[in-house]
């Protein structure tokens, strides 16, 4: 598809700035957006996007009220939009009522704001012209018009090369040059503490993340994620695949759009091989939905489409879910209510037999049609790879798709976990995810389950963090880096109790079970316990060894057969000087030994409940 030519950011921002203020002057009653205004050419600014919600919420104070939930690295405010039919936002009265709370995240890539303009006009027609009023019949609507603030306000024509317009648009990044849709578990960005709050405050019933694709070139312009895979609970998983996604195919593709599952290829030069399925990763907005038991939407705008037809297909996909949620609003509530239920009451006691899933793999393929076009394939003279060429000439066919995920690391949940007093940045990401904590009134010391790992981290940073290799935008592995042990640990007063009977437990599980995907360890949070840090001098050691193979011939034969069998070890002279310090009693037995206890009960810990405001 051919790109639109890009117009002066200053010319076009200026005209478009000075029709909407000047329609706004003569006639009132337009209420168009300023995306509309100016034909989809653009999209509005920060303020100029606030100036439109404060607008709406003026003309209808009792439905619409307007929020801060937060501030951005670079002190913006960050704004959530609450729309209520009757004038009822408190969290508390809506639970008790059974009317399902949905939240709707615009802009976290800023670069990628269809979803912000379809908000708009969706707000527009649900106070103000009122043509879509019944979508607030049992639903409230919570909208955050702008996530990623400071990226949004890095603002350039150069910001999205694979994009089709508008003219100009913010970055994907925030202002620490973090991606927020990597950070919901770690929760390193000041956006994503603010989120949390956010979550917690609200407790939305459904969650919904607009976006705009990368990737291939296809007829499709909205596509979708729904997660149903087995770390979902079966009511929920069931109720998306067999009830919303037929309703969101059927009801967007009687709108005028072409509709489909996202697609993600299995090779990016050729098509035909088929389309991929992964593990939704708590690291992504969705993914973290798993863990706090709420059914999430991932909406993907294809990036090659014009941006009206991108801005109004968004529209219509967020129209058709609440369609469906006004209609099933009871179910919803209680699904979730019942699926909390379900991790409270696994949590109250530990299950030796219990597989809770923290790595997933595909599983199984089923036949899908895909509406592509055709498509040329050809060695690349500059890359000197396969390139891929694009007609736009549609081309159907039946291709593979991965359907299901199965278990390939599960681990048995214990009671509580205990976390020692000095792990602060630890405590600190627990406490923003709001789970209830409790704390040692005395130091403890007793033999707890644990483990003793032996990672390996990538190369270079990723997401601001030095992660395990296989940690980083993958997040893949499929085999334990860990093994359980059995150890006596102390913690001091003061250390946090982490018990998994309430509701986000399977936040706590992912975090600070060390082959989580996301886990504190996975992403750097525990580094150091894998430092050796006393060493001994060459000559202090090559007596040691000697007097050591003479006492223990058991020592001799595991050096000997380690130099015979591993050639980077035998041509290490300090790896082979440190086999006998390990070996020895001076080596430091907290290497390498996570300090984080399992607990299969809480008799015996002395507890002091943590008073929470």
């Amino acid at each position: 598809m051919k790109i639109k030519p890009r117009f002066s950011f200053a010319i076009s921002f200026l005209l478009v700035t000075a029709a909407f203020g000047q329609k706004n002057i003569s006639n009132p009653a337009d209420w168009r957006t300023p995306a509309e205004i100016s034909d989809y050419r653009t999209t509005p600014r920060y303020e100029e996007t606030m100036a439109y919600v404060r607008r709406a919420a003026a003309a209808a104070p009792k439905q619409v009220k307007i929020e801060t939930f937060g501030k951005t690295g670079e002190g913006r405010d960050l704004y959530v939009v609450a729309v209520s039919k009757d004038g009822v936002f408190d969290p508390a009265a809506l639970h008790q009522a059974e009317r399902p709370i949905v939240l709707i995240q615009n802009a976290i890539h800023a670069g990628e704001m269809d979803g912000k303009d379809s908000c708009l006009a969706l707000l527009r027609d649900m106070v103000i012209t009122k043509s879509k009023a019944a979508l607030l019949d049992r639903a409230v609507v919570l909208m955050i018009p702008i996530y990623n603030a400071d990226g949004h306000e890095r603002f350039g024509q150069y910001n999205r090369i694979n994009q089709n317009g508008p003219e100009q648009m913010g970055w994907r990044t925030q202002a620490q040059n973090l991606n927020l849709n990597r950070d919901y578990l770690k929760a390193d960005a000041p956006e994503t503490r603010a989120f949390l709050k956010l979550w917690n405050k609200w407790l939305p019933d459904f969650f919904v993340d607009d976006h705009v694709t990368d990737g291939a070139d296809y007829q499709y312009d909205v596509t979708y994620t729904l997660d149903t895979g087995l770390d979902v609970d079966p009511a929920l998983a069931g109720w998306q695949h067999d009830v919303l996604a037929p309703y969101l195919e059927q009801s967007v593709t009687a709108a005028g759009h072409k509709i489909a599952p996202y697609i993600n290829l299995v090779e990016e030069t050729d098509p035909a091989k088929g389309i991929t399925n992964s593990q939704d990763m708590p690291r992504f907005s969705t993914g973290y939905m798993i863990l706090q038991n709420r059914p999430g939407m991932l909406v993907e705008l294809h990036m090659l489409k014009d941006y009206k037809t991108r801005v109004t297909g968004n529209y219509e996909i967020l129209r058709a879910l609440l369609e469906a949620i006004n209609r099933d609003a009871g179910k919803l509530v209680a699904m979730n209510r019942a699926a909390d239920a379900a991790t409270i009451a696994a949590g109250k006691q530990f299950a030796p037999g219990t597989a809770f899933p923290l790595q997933l793999t595909p599983s199984g393929t089923e036949t899908f049609h895909f509406l592509g076009y055709k498509y040329t394939r050809s060695l690349s003279e500059i890359s000197g790879a396969i390139r891929i060429e694009y007609s736009h000439e549609p081309w159907e066919q039946d291709v593979p798709r991965q359907s299901g995920l199965k278990p390939v690391l599960t681990i048995a949940p214990p009671r509580a976990y205990i976390v020692p007093a000095q792990w602060t940045q630890v405590i600190d990401v627990l406490e923003a995810h709001g789970l209830r904590l409790e704390r040692t009134a005395a130091p403890w010391s007793a033999e707890v389950e644990t483990y003793r790992c032996t990672p390996a981290w990538q190369a270079k940073p990723f997401e601001g963090r030095i992660p395990l290799a296989a940690s980083a935008e993958s997040g893949a592995r499929e085999k334990s880096m860990c093994k359980a042990v059995q150890e006596k640990l102390s913690f001091p007063v003061g250390s946090v109790v982490v018990p998994l009977d309430q509701r986000a437990a399977k936040v706590a599980i992912h975090f600070l079970e060390p082959d989580g995907p996301d886990s504190a360890v996975s992403w750097g949070f525990f580094n150091s316990i894998f430092e050796q840090k006393e060493y001994a001098e060459g000559y202090v050691l090559e007596k040691l060894a000697r007097e050591m193979m003479t006492k223990d011939p058991k020592v001799k034969q595991e050096f000997e057969a380690k130099v015979a069998s591993d050639p980077r070890f035998a041509a290490s002279p300090d790896a082979r000087l440190n086999f006998f310090y390990q070996h020895s009693p001076w080596w430091d037995q907290y290497k390498d030994r996570y300090p984080v206890g399992r607990l299969k009960s809480l008799e015996g810990v002395p507890l002091a409940q943590v008073k929470r405001e």
